[in-house]
């Protein structure tokens, strides 16, 4: 009896193992300015050194590796990200001491990363794990008002990959004007940064003469209903996409992602994080496809604390301000699930 016990506990352990290798968990973080403690000569900010405004030393940087580190195990369930969107990130020595100076070296991540030309030095970068798939090719092309020659943002970060089945997986990353000096005053900015990004889709589904496999993730510092990601980029819920070049938008629904929202501003919460999909990922069951309903606002208890100013909880921050606070980030992660059965 014990013996065929065993033998339907290790069919059942190894369906579990094989289901969880089907699963390609892709998702994003705002990592709340992850510099280094090390002045650099070649930029005019430093305000996270220890001699700077905001004190930052080797010590509080290793305490926020670590918290970062241990959140992004929570939100894997301990297991390797097919994909990992990170921004506010400032170079490739903090994304090497996070992916590969600690328990998350044995998933066999490797970073997509290119110096962006934003004046505080912070970019956006890509973590994809070797084992689940294969880079053919990035790059990240830089967001240009042709009415201010001299306007300077974050690029938008591309990359090209192979999934074990064969698929062709188109990604994007993104971190767009933020709202600084007032919504209305700044959506033209981030209208910018969509039509650049809506122009670079547009190209890859007439080079491919369909519409490929495209996901689209990042901080847009706008909702899922403004006109930037409506309009502009033509993201939208899945209800709403009459266009097969349409992208699906699934953090448009707050009920169904367990949350009220990526950050909070006062006593509102608001969804500015988000992954959206070409509908070829939500439609297409025989080969990659979205998981349905996997679409999450990871939100545990340790990210948050108290808010006695507005009520209820907020985020567990690095600082408020220049006050240091020692916490994780000022925006929660968000994550989806694909399946590559091929």
């Amino acid at each position: 009896m014990k013996k065929v016990s065993l033998f339907i506990f290790l069919i059942f352990s190894f369906s579990a193992i094989s289901q969880d290798d089907d699963v390609l968990r892709v998702a994003f973080w705002n990592l709340e300015n992850f510099f280094d403690p090390f002045v650099d000569s070649t930029k005019m900010y430093n305000e996270y050194t220890p001699q700077g405004a905001q004190r930052w030393t080797l010590t509080r940087f290793y305490k926020k590796r670590n918290n970062l580190y241990k959140a992004i195990l929570s939100f894997s369930d301990n297991r390797a990200l097919g994909l990992l969107g990170l921004c506010e990130v400032e170079n490739t020595f903090v994304t090497t001491m996070l992916f590969q100076d600690t328990p998350l070296k044995r998933h066999n991540y490797r970073c997509v990363h290119y110096e962006s030309r934003d004046r505080r030095g912070i970019d956006v970068a890509l973590m994809y794990s070797i084992d689940k798939l294969t880079l053919i090719y990035s790059e990240a092309f830089s967001i240009k008002d042709n009415l201010n020659k001299h306007y300077r943002s974050r690029d938008i970060l591309y990359a090209k990959f192979c999934c074990k089945g064969n698929d062709t997986l188109h990604c994007f990353v993104n971190h767009w004007p933020s709202r600084y000096g007032g919504e209305r005053e700044t959506i033209y900015h981030r209208c910018v940064a969509a039509r650049h990004l809506r122009g670079k889709i547009d190209s890859i589904i007439r080079v491919s003469g369909e519409i490929p496999k495209i996901i689209v993730m990042g901080d847009f510092n706008d909702t899922p209903y403004d006109k930037s990601i409506v309009d502009v980029l033509k993201s939208v819920p899945c209800e709403d996409a009459m266009e097969e070049d349409t992208l699906i938008n699934l953090f448009s629904d707050n009920k169904m992602l367990g949350f009220e929202g990526t950050l909070k501003h006062k006593y509102s919460w608001q969804t500015f994080d988000q992954i959206m999909i070409s509908k070829t990922l939500l439609h297409n069951k025989k080969s990659l496809h979205y998981k349905d309903k996997s679409a999450t606002i990871f939100h545990e208890n340790f990210l948050f604390i108290d808010d006695d100013a507005y009520g209820g909880k907020k985020l567990f921050r690095t600082y408020v301000g220049p006050k240091y606070h020692g916490g994780y980030s000022d925006h929660l992660p968000v994550y989806i699930d694909l399946i590559d059965d091929g």
